[in-house]
């Protein structure tokens, strides 16, 4: 089984490129790079961070697109798929990525603005979230929901 659960922050705002499908039609497809905490326990609590290169498809790159940026803490669940390419230089380089599958966020807006990592673009933004800290749906996207 192949399986990974992460929960870390975005070191930069997604890059997002599309591409042609097969019928024509264009896919989004979103690459971000999320440091997630490591505990050492030989040093203490000493922290260290990965830095976890996540590539997205489709909607969940869209979903990307629109919302993540850089300093804000989500949790992915995907599969690491391994790959390699031969450089300009001729030699062969190794990749490893994870594919996320699913991702949400891991704090409120609020929690992450009050860390000083995450400042929202609210310029384009739907209306403020609630006491609770979600917010309203936008009119117009019912039929985008993934559930009724």
């Amino acid at each position: 089984m192949n399986k990974v659960i992460l929960m870390g922050r975005l070191t930069r705002d997604p890059e997002v490129r599309y591409s042609q499908g097969q019928s024509g039609d264009q896919m989004a497809i979103a690459r971000y790079t999320l440091a997630v905490d490591r505990r050492q326990r030989k040093t203490g609590d000493q922290q260290t961070a990965d830095f976890i290169n996540c590539v997205a498809f489709g909607r969940s790159a869209e979903f990307a697109e629109k919302y993540l940026r850089q300093g804000i803490k989500i949790a992915i669940t995907g599969r690491i798929q391994t790959g390699s390419y031969t450089n300009k230089e001729g030699q062969k380089v190794y990749t490893t990525e994870v594919v996320v599958e699913e991702q949400e966020f891991a704090e409120s807006k609020n929690s992450s603005s009050q860390a000083g990592s995450y400042q929202p673009d609210t310029s384009s933004a739907p209306e403020a979230a609630s006491a609770e800290g979600f917010m309203s749906i936008p009119d117009g996207i019912e039929n985008d929901l993934p559930f009724k």
